[in-house]
């Protein structure tokens, strides 16, 4: 193969995007051109606020697109040169009639052991799940998604990680394994790899609701809820027709409550804030109550002492 390196397009919007961005640049495939959602107003004057990827192509000195929908997103394929592009946590779609434009198609970082969780939320569907493992994988696209042929993938042990760390660590992994089988791949040296749509699986976005904790599961199910939706939605009950976040728990070794109907608050016999689930219990940490600030349970158990006894949900 020619030892110029190939005119590549990355593509990408968020925080996740940026460990593959940076291991293009650092490992001498550094884009000639970034694509990325446009500025957006964030905050309570609605200022205009760029992607991280926006940030860092700018600091890497790399030319920045923002295009508004699919229309500007063919006509700028259509006046670029472009052997390969890069897909990273974009935020669209691509047409099939730009994933034909590239000699090499369109590589993209997705954060599962495809086939499965396909879809826009891989890495809480593993934690929901109780996996051991996850992974990365580089596919290239197709018109279906998250359905283009395997070209590399590796696993990764979960731990006791939650979902903001586990991002974070999948978003790092995925940049390794880009760089490491992009040059076998352009050299025409990768062997690609049909997915098994018999084991596909598949996810959906989530939503704030998704974060109501249903006390008629175990103490396992909450747990990974509260794992999967850290940070965002988090998790959440009611007290008194008030929204009560919990910012911290834990599963409460022992079944003390066995006598209660699932959902009541109770206090352990060493005076800790626990509520009944499915065979077994939760213990409270930290709680939020709707228009308060978070506090330590105790704290919050000696405010509204009536919670014990109570019924949430």
């Amino acid at each position: 193969m020619n030892t110029k390196k190939p005119d590549l397009i990355f593509l990408g919007t968020p925080e996740f995007a940026l460990p593959a961005l940076k291991a293009l640049v650092e490992n001498d495939f550094k884009p000639k051109l970034v694509i990325t959602q446009p500025d957006q107003p964030l905050g309570r004057h609605q200022k205009l606020s760029s992607s991280p990827v926006k940030v860092v192509a700018e600091k890497y000195g790399i030319r920045v697109i923002q295009p508004k929908n699919k229309k500007e997103l063919a006509q700028i394929f259509a006046k670029e040169s472009c052997q390969v592009a890069v897909v990273v946590a974009y935020g669209m779609i691509i047409p099939d009639e730009i994933l034909k434009k590239p000699a090499y198609g369109f590589l993209n970082i997705h954060p599962s052991l495809l086939p499965k969780y396909r879809g826009s939320s891989p890495i809480q569907a593993a934690l929901l799940h109780g996996d051991l493992q996850t992974g990365v994988t580089i596919i290239k696209l197709t018109q279906r998604v998250d359905a283009g042929p395997i070209i590399g993938r590796q696993t990764f042990d979960i731990g006791s990680r939650n979902a903001a760390k586990l991002h974070d660590a999948l978003a790092q992994l995925g940049g390794e394994l880009l760089v490491s089988v992009l040059p076998n791949y352009l050299a025409g040296k990768a062997e690609l790899i049909d997915q098994d749509d018999s084991q596909a699986t598949y996810t959906s976005l989530i939503r704030r609701e998704d974060g109501l904790v249903d006390w008629n599961k175990t103490p396992l199910e909450i747990f990974n809820q509260f794992r999967a939706f850290t940070p965002w939605p988090g998790v959440f009950t009611y007290f008194d027709n008030k929204r009560l976040k919990i910012l911290n728990l834990s599963v409460l070794e022992g079944d003390l409550s066995k006598d209660l109907s699932n959902g009541t608050v109770f206090l352990t016999p060493k005076k800790k804030l626990a509520v009944k689930c499915d065979n077994g219990a939760i213990t409270l940490i930290t709680v939020q109550l709707e228009g308060k600030k978070g506090v330590l349970a105790p704290e919050f158990l000696k405010g509204y002492p009536e919670i014990v006894g109570k019924r949430l949900g």
